[in-house]
């Protein structure tokens, strides 16, 4: 059984059927006593960091995801989801995080674009397999997809952290990462749930973890 982190941030509903779609067996969490009872972890998310973290921390979820993040059951962050695993945000001033990947999440800077380009980075973008921190052959939720494929992305910030943790980047303006993996904790920024094949695999792979 794979739990969904409900904590009263963004529609949970394409979560819930992508992980469906793909034979998945998921049911939404909002109690965080219960979350030792699942075996793998989705923490999603859509908004801003802060009010994610004072949601977490009103009932104690905040503390149930790091316990279960411990005992070495797979966790997946997704979107603003991914975020919360660092350090920390400095969306509308600094705001702790999770504290569960190394690094900390910014805003893009638009000064660093090697052309003019909207922020938030919005629409079908291209993330690679990162090489250098991560071998692919040990990263499974990129099984059976190429080095390189299209995911749908929506997000003002990123997160930056050692390359070892970095599975996944992407370019826009310039290479920030897109994809996270610390042990038996992942995350991804762009919305599998929202990305058609690619990210039905994405969802599958992390079913069978």
């Amino acid at each position: 059984m794979i739990g969904i982190v409900d904590y009263n941030m963004g529609n949970l509903a394409s979560v819930i059927n992508a992980f469906k779609k793909v034979g998945a067996d998921v049911q939404l969490e909002s109690n965080p006593a219960k979350l030792d009872e699942y075996d793998k972890l989705i923490l999603p998310g859509v908004g801003a960091f802060g009010d994610a973290m004072d949601h977490l921390k009103a009932n104690g979820m905040d503390v149930a995801v790091n316990t279960f993040a411990s005992s070495g059951k797979p966790l997946l962050g997704i979107c603003l989801g991914m975020q919360l695993l660092f350090d920390s945000s400095e969306e509308f001033g600094s705001t702790q995080g999770l504290g569960l990947i190394p690094g900390e999440v910014v805003a893009f800077d638009e000064s660093k674009f090697d052309q003019p380009l909207k922020v938030p980075h919005m629409g079908w973008n291209e993330l690679f397999r990162n090489n250098v921190g991560a071998d692919p052959s040990v990263c499974p939720l990129f099984n059976d997809l190429p080095n390189d494929f299209y995911l749908y992305f929506v997000h003002s910030y990123h997160a930056v952290c050692d390359d070892k943790y970095a599975i996944g980047k992407t370019h826009y303006g310039y290479e920030f990462v897109s994809a996270v993996q610390n042990g038996n904790i992942y995350g991804i920024q762009p919305h599998p749930e929202k990305s058609h094949e690619n990210g039905l695999k994405i969802i599958e792979n992390f079913s069978k973890l």
